[in-house]
């Protein structure tokens, strides 16, 4: 017989649902990318020029943007939770936990600067 267990509102539950709810979005986000890019195009295919005119598009650059927001936390949530499996030392945890996060911040405002300023050809 199933127990009901009553979890507490907080931090760690709301990044909990946060990460099914993007593991959830993530797969077709995923899979519609590789087989656009791998099966449709082509990778044969695929040069500035190609990028270019893709991120000319709002919708792929929406696209695009969701794609990196949702895989890129999801990673690093897993990340963080693997780390806090090893790391038993609270402070260290912490440290640690501020770093993940000002990279995933860095790292994701680079990336969203990237997509929405778009590609130019003739700086290749």
């Amino acid at each position: 017989m199933a127990q009901h267990v009553e979890i507490k509102p907080g931090l760690e539950a709301t990044a909990w649902r946060w990460m099914r709810y993007s593991g959830i979005l993530l797969i077709p986000l995923a899979w519609f990318h590789v087989y656009l890019q791998d099966v449709f195009v082509g990778v044969h295919a695929i040069d500035i020029d190609y990028v270019a005119a893709r991120l000319d598009i709002f919708g792929w650059v929406l696209y695009d943007f969701f794609l990196l927001l949702f895989t890129f936390a999801h990673g690093m949530y897993g990340l963080r939770q693997v780390s806090n499996e090893f790391i038993h030392n609270e402070k260290t945890r912490r440290i640690l936990g501020i770093l993940m996060l000002i990279f995933w911040l860095v790292i994701s405002i680079i990336g969203t600067i990237a997509l929405f300023m778009g590609a130019r050809p003739e700086l290749a």
